[in-house]
């Protein structure tokens, strides 16, 4: 007879609250954080997108009808917070997913160095697609050295992804 600890029956729980609130929440308090006019040697930090994380890995584990809802709702409250047209960003992590979503069947199961690749690329499509629906709305090119920066230090998140990744394929039964 074998007995689980607290820890060992926390780590495998899949509830709604550690898949989808938790996660939301951790990004849209980090992204109010990196928002405080903080100037560093005279520079504004970028700004990465912190939700990016959660809706690649939503999207690489667990497909569902919740975490698009979630991604369009968290995506307004970045277009509010950041003085984007409403639906730019919860447009583009959409975007996002669905291009995970479509390439899911080939790319899961790889290495963490293809999947940082993944990620990086799927990075890459909702900074596009933010840049280019800026473009159109505000018929004026937006930085391309800030959209650049505000990319690489989203890609560089992946390390939580991954750890993200990892926590909830032990906890799904379909992964063992």
């Amino acid at each position: 007879m074998t007995f689980q600890t607290s820890r060992q029956t926390a780590a495998r729980s899949m509830d709604a609250w550690n898949w989808l609130a938790i996660p939301t929440l951790t990004c849209l308090m980090l992204t109010l954080i990196f928002a405080l006019p903080v100037r560093i040697f005279g520079l504004v930090p970028p700004e990465p997108i912190f939700l990016m994380v959660p809706a690649f890995v939503w999207a690489v584990i667990r497909p569902s009808i919740l975490p698009p809802i979630i991604l369009m709702v968290s995506g307004l409250l970045l277009d509010i917070l950041w003085g984007a047209p409403l639906g730019l960003w919860g447009f583009s992590l959409l975007f996002g997913y669905a291009g995970v979503l479509a390439s899911r069947s080939f790319a899961s199961g790889q290495g963490q160095s293809m999947n940082w690749v993944w990620y990086a690329i799927t990075c890459l499509i909702v900074e596009l697609t933010a840049y280019l629906v800026t473009l159109i709305d505000v018929q004026a090119a937006p930085s391309i050295v800030g959209a650049f920066w505000q990319w690489a230090v989203t890609a560089a998140l992946y390390p939580f992804a991954h750890q993200l990744i990892e926590r909830f394929e032990d906890a799904d039964v379909r992964f063992k």
